[in-house]
């Protein structure tokens, strides 16, 4: 007799699974991002649930804890086999009891905020996606200064990121730089106001995380790291930060899709929400 669907064991991911994370992805028609996949399973915890007919990975999350502060969720995904068979709600409820009073965050589809909701989590925001190729700006007010981060900048891009973020990622700050094709910093009096990454999926760059003192030097950060005009530009934004999205969409990105900020035990986010302007992925808070 077949295991009934709610008795299937949740296990630890490993790097090993990593191809078996892609391939999930692919078959719910996401983008396989092998290189974000890795980035995830070696800094945070990967859940899966194993197809039972040996088929790779019937479910999977991943949790990105930033101490007792604040935990990220990200990257449910459920074997389309496998829909509506409450394999995603068994994820969950095994991410909340593993957490225990750790508040938690994520970024819901419009198709998995129901369970979310029934799972007791609340919606504080709205997060825009735009892509497409990015268009220069041209002449005017110089903008502020910007150069390629280095290594020495690593300790001030982690102070700074506390201050804003309101929990310590250093884990995830310390493999940027590795995974990561362009990283920038703007700095004004030696002191450095914002930092920002672009990363490589197939099909475009990805500006994130972009943090920020003010929306200025966020688009300074943005037109340092975006690619040539033959490749995409992605970057997901608050839709509060109104001025930034009127100007990348002047520049030449458009909306893609809408997402749900919600939270698990706390009302609000930690830190300074007015200059974290992009996060690093959707699945890292």
């Amino acid at each position: 007799m077949p295991t009934p669907h709610s008795a299937l064991p949740i296990r630890r991911l490993t790097m090993r699974d990593l191809t078996a994370c892609a391939d999930l992805a692919e078959d719910r028609d996401w983008a396989r991002e092998e290189h974000r996949w890795g980035l995830l399973l070696s800094a945070g915890a990967g859940h899966g649930i194993d197809d039972p007919d040996g088929k790779g990975l019937a479910a999977v999350c991943v949790v990105t804890s930033y101490g007792r502060e604040l935990a990220a969720v990200g990257m449910l995904l459920v074997a389309g086999r496998y829909a509506r068979q409450g394999l995603g709600q068994r994820l969950m409820t095994h991410v909340l009891r593993e957490a225990g009073t750790t508040p938690l965050v994520l970024y819901a589809t419009p198709h998995g905020r129901p369970l979310y909701e029934r799972l007791g989590f609340t919606g504080i925001g709205t997060v825009e996606t735009v892509l497409g190729r990015f268009r220069p700006a041209g002449p005017g007010t110089p903008p502020p200064a910007t150069r390629p981060a280095t290594a020495a900048d690593l300790p001030a891009i982690v102070r700074l990121d506390n201050e804003v973020f309101g929990a310590d990622r250093t884990h995830l700050l310390a493999r940027l730089p590795a995974f990561a094709e362009r990283f920038a910093v703007a700095e004004e009096a030696s002191t450095i106001t914002g930092y920002a990454a672009a990363w490589p999926t197939p099909a475009t760059d990805v500006v994130g995380p972009l943090v920020a003192r003010d929306t200025d030097t966020a688009k300074a950060l943005i037109s340092a790291l975006a690619p040539g005009p033959d490749r995409p530009l992605r970057t997901s934004v608050d839709v509060r930060d109104e001025g930034l999205l009127t100007w990348l969409k002047e520049h030449g990105l458009e909306p893609a899709n809408r997402t749900t900020l919600m939270t698990y035990g706390l009302r609000d986010l930690p830190g300074d929400r007015a200059r974290r302007f992009a996060p690093l992925t959707l699945a890292t808070g």
